[in-house]
Order: C-alpha cells, then structure tokens, then sequence
C-alpha cells in the first residue's frame, strides 16, 4: 500500500518537525512493514508560481508547428513572455508557470532563451512535466477544484506548495492478516496510535439527504455475503474531469487516473479500504442480486475476457444474468462510457472465502480481491458508498437519489482474555490497565476484569483468539521493549539418535566433496512423467495439496530426485558443469487409503494425547531419504594431470559412504528401478 505522508496527515494529527522515514521507524516498531519511502518532486527546485494568460498570439511556422507567444502575469511585477507548444488554452486561464532558475522532475533547467523568434521568459508546464500525471497532451489549466484549498489559488503562488508537488510517499507491505492496513484510514489510526495523537476517522460520512428510493437489492446466498449496499446517484456531468489533487493522489498510490466515476471509488477505496463498483444505472435489468453461478453460465469482464464461471463462483446479476465477479471485477455489459450520467454504486461485504477461491480460480487479483480476501470492515459499505455519491456531487454536479441496505450480519462474539496473559506471554510487566489502554486503542471494546470480555472492532476480522489479542497489546507495549533471554535446555538433554544420524550422513556426503542443496517439497505431475515413474509406482501416489503455492506443483514430493535434478539442471544451464549435489530431507507417502480430515483445533492451550493421535492419523508418512547427483568432472584437470568425468563408481561410493555413516555394510546388486536403465541401474 503507497499513501502519501500529506494524506495520512490530514487524518493524524502528526507534528510538523515528522518526516517520512520517521513515521516508517514507528509503524515498523508497531509491526508494519514500510519497505522504501520515496519522495516525488525532491529534484523540483526554483521559482514555480501560479500565472495568468493575459494575452497571447498564433504563430505558423515553416516547420508545420503553431505556437503561442504569450503574455503572463506571474505576480512579480511585469508580465513575462513565453513561448508555448500547446494550444488547450484561453486568455485568463491560470497555469503553472516555471520562471527562469527553476529546475523541474528529471534535471530540467529552465533558463530564458530564444525561440520561434522570440526571447522565452520561461515555461507553462504539463502535468507531465510536473510530475503530477502521464497527460502531455497540453498545458495544465488550473481550476478552484483541483487545490485542496481554492482561496489560495492566486496569481504569484508558489505552486509546488499549492499542488503538493513535494511529499513523501510511504510504501507498507501489508501482512495478510491486517487488510485494514490496504487504507489511508488504517495506517492513519496506526500513525495516531504510534504518536498518540488525535485520529479523526475519515469514515464519520454525514448523512446524505435522498430524494427518491434506491435502486432493488437482495442477498440470495447469505455465505457470500452479508450486507450489500446500492446508492444511486442521477444527473452526473460526464463532462467533469477529475480534479487534479485527488489525480496526484492516486498515481502517488500507483494508480492511473481514468475518468472522474471510476477514480472517485479507487479515491474512497483508497481512503477506506472498501472496494466500491459503479454501474451505468440505464444499463441494469431489474433488481441486483448476489448469488452463486450456475452450470454453464458465462460473463465477460472489464478485461474483455470471456469467463467460464463455476457454481463456487461469487456473481452479481440483475434480470439478464451476471454482471460482475463479487469483490473482484464487474461486467462489461454495466460498465460506465463516457456518457453515462446516472450511476448505481456498488459497496458490499463479501466473506473473504468466496473471493479468495474465486480470484484464484480466475487468475484475476484485483485492488479490490486483495481487499476483500484479507477481510474488509463490514460497517464501512454504507460510509464509503455516502462518500463516493457526496464527491460524484461537489465533482461533478450530480445528485443524489436514494440508497437500498442489505444487512444480514450478526452480533460478534466476545473473546475471553485473561489480564495477565500478554504479560506472561512477552515476559515483559504489562499491567491490567495498559492491556485494557491497549485494547482500547485499537478500537475493541472492553467489559468486565478477569477474564476480560473483549469485542474487537468490525475492521480487525483476525482478532479471533486470545492469542491475537496477546499480539496487540504486546506490539502496541512495544517490540523493542522485550527482553532478549536465551532459552534453557534442560540438563542431562543433547541430540537424538536419530538427529545424530542425519548429521553424520550430512557430514561424510560434505566431506566427501557433495554440496547440501535444499529444495521445496512441491512436485507436479510433468515431473513424475519426466521420470517415467509407473501409474502403479507408490511414489505415484502423492498428497495433492489443496492450496497450493503454484498450481503447476501441487503435489508432496514421494522422492528427492525432482528437486536435485532441477538444481543440477539450473546450474548447468548457467556454465557451472562439474556439480556434486545431496540433499536429505523427508518425503511424503499417503499410502493407499485417503487420509482423514484434521480437526482445528484450539490455539489458547496444547493438544491432548487423544487430539495428538487423530492429528497424526491424519498425516502421510514421512520417511527421511538422502540423494546425490553428480554431473561434469568429479576430479578436474591441471597441472596435475587429466581430469576424470563423474562415473557409475563415484555413486556407489557416495552411497557407501552414507552406509558407513549408519553404521552398515552395503553390497550392490543389479535392480530395475524407474528411471534408470534396467541394465545400468544398483540397489545396496
């Protein structure tokens, strides 16, 4: 998540004397990750001020190019004379202008200098050449909506300081588990907490005045979703561009301005953290409904890509089928032109579950699906909607019609924490108070003494255990001020058998001049083809995991032989053709009957030994394998003499090493064992 410092300031009350990088100190302190701090416009330097067109004239030129000589009054006394390209301006239109000295993004010295036949006294500047967006097309003309402050827009203003063109924009890698961090409200109530400060929420939307009804809505699978929202707003000029702070704002967020609907919810989505999708109202069927897919149908999405949809699928439909992908992407036949003026905006809480499957069923991660898939606030649709049909109304002139709420949300449950368990868990003194103080903070709410009934606030869906909470009032104590104390082993305890065993066959494989090289335990089916292992093999039944990490691997390894030779492969492939590699590790074997499902269990206490031996039934063997590859030259040449290429011998010997390290005596007989060669393969 990108946000701007000015951004979060408007929200902390931060002091002055804060910089970027010491807001990332105390967020990284408070267990967010802030992974660079960046500051846009920092190469901007020199006279930048706000001028007015006085007068000016067209030029041809023998070169095909029309220019403007130009007269601007910039508030220093006389009016400047300036050459300019473009021609998307008027007399008495306000510009930013850069006066001779100023430097703009990139190294761009402006001077005086002579051109098209005239002596230019600077430069009117684009919002490329500001830095503030990808439009070059023509000069930026500059209206009281695109300062946050239009009382300051005044000819001779210092520009960089009205347009923000300086700031510091924090970039925060955000934990699965804080989803209310992918917002300018969560890190804002995170700088306040850090500081403590006064946080005003942006999410306190004053009531909207309606003047009709809402557009119709119900929830036809409660599974999917809980609550879901539809506003509609009527008369939008489609016409009104986006104004030019909140465009800055989003390309410092890394997103691309578009047109003024779609960039007001990216803005609240931004502001938020609660998606929000807008139909063409002219363009909707009947009433919105949320439900599941059904066999056979298709949608074709913003992307112009036709979907095949599963009955796991989230969707939202009217009368004529579906219309977008709940929490992910809507659908092209609702989608707003450039002439649409009425408007129907979407704002829902969809369970994290259907979306995430969904997504990645789909390959579509979206800014919304990754909203949606950590958890958003389900009190915020009915804000964030009020906010988005408020600004499509200062905007773009538009008005608003009424609103329709779905909620089918229930009450939730309170977790019992003992006052003295964070403390206990840190080892650090927390008293009762600060763990309430803490709690607080973060906006749960907390009733009786011991235990202590703790509701955790709608934004916080992974406060689930008294351990999340543990979590919060230590971070919130502070990381930094926890003892660093080295455990105790108890007296009388060293390795296991077992663990001194693994570590001699390591180490006489090392000795024996073999590189220990670890591999991930995911295998897919083209693997086990390349091995040209049997269908009736046992290492042909393996566990196919049910998320995996890359869908073209979703199985558990049952040898070690696919991940050595593709780590033998990449080093051969990059030069590197004298390679000894071992690897010793588990594999995995279900065997031939299903495994039972495991139970979840409670995180707050250890398992009993019952509990303990359903979890392991429900586990595949794991049996400890050790395997080497060997490639190229096993003794290189030089002045010594000839090398000698890695042989059959050189394998049995490795083997023979790892016999003698367990303290056994081996004796080769041929075998057939996939993949080798019938006639080339060993057993020991």
């Amino acid at each position: 998540m990108r946000v701007p410092l000015s951004w979060l300031r408007e929200h902390a009350a931060l002091p002055e004397d804060v910089t970027g990088r010491d807001l990332a100190e105390r967020l990284t302190l408070a267990g967010l990750e802030v992974e660079t701090v960046d500051r846009p416009g920092r190469d901007l330097a020199g006279p930048l001020v706000v001028g007015r067109v006085l007068s000016f004239e067209e030029e041809s030129h023998s070169n095909g190019k029309t220019v403007r000589w130009c007269t601007v009054d910039t508030g220093d006394g006389d009016p400047h004379g300036i050459v300019c390209g473009a021609l998307n301006f008027a007399v008495g239109d306000l510009v930013v202008v850069a006066l001779p000295g100023a430097v703009l993004p990139g190294g761009f010295e402006i001077g005086a200098r002579r051109t098209y036949g005239h002596v230019s006294d600077g430069m009117i500047c684009s919002a490329r050449e500001l830095g503030v967006g990808d439009d070059h097309t023509g000069i930026l003309v500059l209206r009281d909506l695109d300062v946050l402050t239009p009382s300051l827009l005044l000819v001779g203003t210092g520009a960089a300081a009205l347009l923000a063109l300086r700031d510091e924009v924090l970039d925060v890698a955000v934990t699965p588990d804080r989803g209310y961090a992918l917002s300018v409200r969560g890190l804002a109530r995170e700088a306040a907490t850090a500081y403590g400060v006064a946080f005003r929420d942006p999410a306190d939307v004053a009531p909207l005045d309606a003047t009709g009804d809402g557009h119709p809505c119900r929830i036809a699978d409660p599974t999917a979703a809980d609550r879901f929202v539809l506003r509609t707003v009527t008369g939008l000029d489609p016409a009104a561009g986006t104004p030019l702070w909140m465009q800055q704002r989003l390309v410092h967020c890394g997103m691309r301005p578009v047109a003024l609907a779609v960039d007001v919810t990216n803005y609240v989505m931004l502001e938020l953290g609660q998606p929000l999708h807008a139909f063409d109202r002219g363009r909707l069927q009947g009433p919105v409904v949320v439900r599941r897919a059904k066999d056979g149908e298709r949608l074709e999405t913003l992307d112009h890509v036709r979907r095949d949809l599963d009955p796991a699928d989230v969707l939202i439909t009217d009368d004529s089928g579906p219309i977008g992908l709940a929490g992910t992407m809507g659908g092209l036949s609702t989608e707003i032109t450039a002439g649409s003026a009425d408007l129907v905006i979407e704002a829902a809480h969809f369970l994290p579950s259907g979306v995430v499957h969904m997504a990645r069923r789909h390959k579509l991660s979206s800014e919304a699906s990754r909203r949606f898939e950590r958890g958003v606030d389900p009190e915020l649709p009915l804000a964030a909607s009020a906010r988005a049909a408020q600004l499509l109304a200062d905007l773009g002139g538009a008005t608003y019609v009424g609103c329709t709420d779905v909620d089918l949300r229930r009450d939730r449950e309170p977790v019992a924490l003992d006052p003295e368990r964070p403390q206990r868990t840190a080892g650090l003194p927390i008293p009762a108070a600060e763990v309430v103080a803490h709690l607080e903070t973060i906006g749960a709410v907390v009733s009786g003494s011991s235990p202590l009934r703790v509701v955790p606030p709608p934004w916080r869906p992974d406060l689930t255990d008294p351990a999340d909470l543990d979590e919060e009032v230590i971070r919130l104590a502070g990381y930094d001020r926890i003892p660093g104390l080295l455990p105790l082993a108890p007296a009388g305890r060293g390795l296991s058998p077992l663990q001194r065993l693994r570590r001699r066959v390591g180490l006489a494989l090392a000795h024996g001049g073999y590189v220990e090289a670890p591999s991930y335990p995911f295998v897919g089916e083209p693997e086990l083809d390349a091995l040209m292992i049997p269908a009736d093999d046992p290492r042909r039944h393996a566990l196919r995991l049910a998320n995996p990490l890359n869908d073209e691997q979703p199985l558990l390894r049952t040898t070690l032989l696919p991940g050595l030779l593709a780590t033998l492969r990449r080093n051969v492939s990059r030069g590197n053709t004298d390679v000894s590699l071992f690897e010793l590790a588990p594999v995995f074997r279900p065997g031939p009957d299903p495994l039972p499902a495991a139970p979840l269990l409670p995180v707050d206490r250890a398992p009993t030994p019952e509990q303990r031996a359903v979890l392991d039934a429900a586990l595949p063997a794991e049996p400890w394998r050790v395997g080497a590859v060997l490639s190229g030259d096993r003794d290189r040449a030089g002045w010594w003499g000839s090398g000698r290429a890695a042989g059959w011998a050189d394998a049995v010997e490795a083997a023979r090493a790892v016999g003698r390290a367990a303290r056994v005596e081996l004796e080769a007989r041929a075998d057939r064992h996939e993949p080798w060669h019938p006639g080339r393969c060993a057993a020991l």
